[in-house]
């Protein structure tokens, strides 16, 4: 009885374990080492670029971080001039979506100017993180939201 309850609470804390790690992992900005030359026609797409950045929205219709992340957005984007927001369906685009390795929904591309991909994200969103993936695009911190 002993070594069962020794092997559930084990199993108990291995489990918190990977769901921090898990966690932690949804919405990261992960910035590319080099920006790479834009690989897509993104006005092809219906996809107009940003003067600044433009985020690039990977969604489905049947998944509710995609709507809130669209939400955060949508707030960052109205807040700031040059700044674009697209959300794409996956279902749509699904060639899009193999040629990008979009793996997950919501995954977020911060895209240049120029259409090359800076930064990416996978994963429900929050402001701050969306802050941070403006800022791989303008070189330095994003001012925080009022």
């Amino acid at each position: 009885m002993e070594t069962q309850l020794v092997a559930l609470a084990a199993l108990v804390a291995l489990t918190i374990v990977v769901g921090v790690l898990w966690r932690s992992q949804q919405g990261r900005v992960r910035t590319a080492t080099a920006p790479a030359e834009p690989a897509v026609d993104w006005s092809a797409r219906g996809v107009d670029l940003g003067e600044t950045a433009t985020f690039v929205q990977f969604s489905a219709q049947v998944c509710a971080p995609c709507r809130a992340t669209s939400r955060v957005l949508r707030d960052l984007t109205a807040a700031r001039p040059g700044v674009a927001h697209h959300e794409l369906d996956v279902e749509e685009h699904l060639d899009l979506v193999r040629e990008l390795g979009v793996l997950k929904t919501p995954t977020v591309l911060v895209l240049g100017p120029d259409g090359a991909q800076v930064a990416r994200s996978s994963g429900g969103m929050s402001p701050a993180q969306a802050r941070d993936g403006l800022a791989a695009v303008v070189g330095t911190s994003a001012p925080a939201e009022r």
